[in-house]
């Protein structure tokens, strides 16, 4: 699905990030192009270093040096987020859309209870008397499944489960229409993963904030995204209806990740993984950046670098950065 303009939370077209190094530019994100619709979750997986967690903050305009947007846009709701400055940033931040960071326990002050850390958050963008301060910071606390009480609480004395609905409360503390997510579920264990897994969907159906949410975990986004992008060295390779990469993974790499963790469903399958190591950024391989360790690489793909292809899938179009699915080239056979 690609939402229509009039739907359009975010639109990211062609984004590129650099690391300044002594070396030189280091390009992390490299022509990433995206969409995400109102009241979607989106979904991005990959590899660690593969440029998720930099794409995430690139969008949310939270990079820090030697870290920089070198080229491309990211529009929010029709509105250039590369071109504002940190003044028109803040007005936007938390009331239009917010971030949860991946742990909990570093992004919350530990000297702060979380109602003094709601309040801050809540000033920041409005003046409201102590009353109504405390009303709303209960009340997003019961949204997320917390107690009241714990207003009171300081940080170390929630369990990781309930820092991490802390944190999603304070991001929902305005009813932004984008959350973006950095593997906030990466601590936990299996079963807390899931139960607040659970409850942002069930926040997203309520509120109707699109999600952006970065994870390794295929099996958490198979069940809660509504689309997937899959990432690799930096680029997108594979982006399209999560139910259809699920069913007919189309990239080799998305082919590897698939067969890298278990299914609970079906016939016993083993565990094969992907040869090698994602290649240095800094030094990138000539053509398609996955062909060193891929099954069906071809001559050509040791020096041409594949576009994203569209491929109709059911009447939609998932996009995949293949020469196996190039269609206006005769297919080759593996080398």
């Amino acid at each position: 699905m690609i939402a229509s303009p009039a739907q359009t939370v975010l639109e990211v077209e062609d984004l590129c990030v650099d690391y300044l190094t002594e070396r030189g530019a280091v390009r992390a994100v490299d022509g990433v192009s995206l969409d995400v619709g109102r009241g979607e979750f989106l979904g991005i997986v990959g590899e660690s270093g593969c440029g998720k967690s930099t794409l995430l903050f690139a969008i949310a305009r939270l990079l820090s040096p030697p870290a920089q947007i070198s080229s491309g846009r990211v529009r929010f709701e029709g509105r250039d987020m590369v071109s504002m400055n940190e003044k028109e940033l803040r007005r936007l931040r938390w009331r239009e859309y917010s971030v949860v960071m991946q742990s909990a326990m570093n992004a919350l002050n530990p000297v702060l209870t979380i109602g003094a850390q709601l309040k801050d958050v809540i000033d920041a963008h409005e003046r409201l008397s102590s009353r109504d301060v405390r009303q709303r910071s209960e009340g997003v606390l019961k949204l997320v499944g917390i107690d009241p009480e714990h207003l009171r609480s300081y940080p170390h004395q929630l369990s990781g489960g309930m820092r991490q609905r802390a944190m999603i409360a304070m991001a929902l503390v305005f009813t932004p229409d984008l959350v973006i997510m950095d593997e906030p579920t990466s601590a936990l264990d299996v079963v807390a993963q899931r139960s607040l897994m659970v409850q942002i969907k069930q926040l997203q159906r309520k509120i109707g904030f699109a999600a952006i949410f970065v994870t390794h975990d295929m099996s958490l986004v198979s069940h809660f995204s509504d689309r997937l992008a899959v990432m690799y060295a930096g680029q997108v390779v594979e982006l399209g209806a999560t139910r259809d990469v699920f069913a007919e993974p189309k990239h080799p790499y998305t082919v590897g990740l698939m067969r890298s963790f278990p299914s609970i469903r079906g016939p016993l399958q083993p565990l094969t993984g992907i040869p090698g190591a994602p290649p240095d950024l800094a030094h990138p391989p000539a053509g398609c950046r996955f062909n060193p360790r891929c099954t069906e690489v071809m001559p050509r793909c040791r020096v041409e670098e594949p576009e994203l292809y569209a491929v109709n899938v059911k009447g939609t179009y998932d996009q995949v950065r293949c020469f196996l699915f190039d269609p206006r080239a005769a297919r080759e056979g593996p080398e």
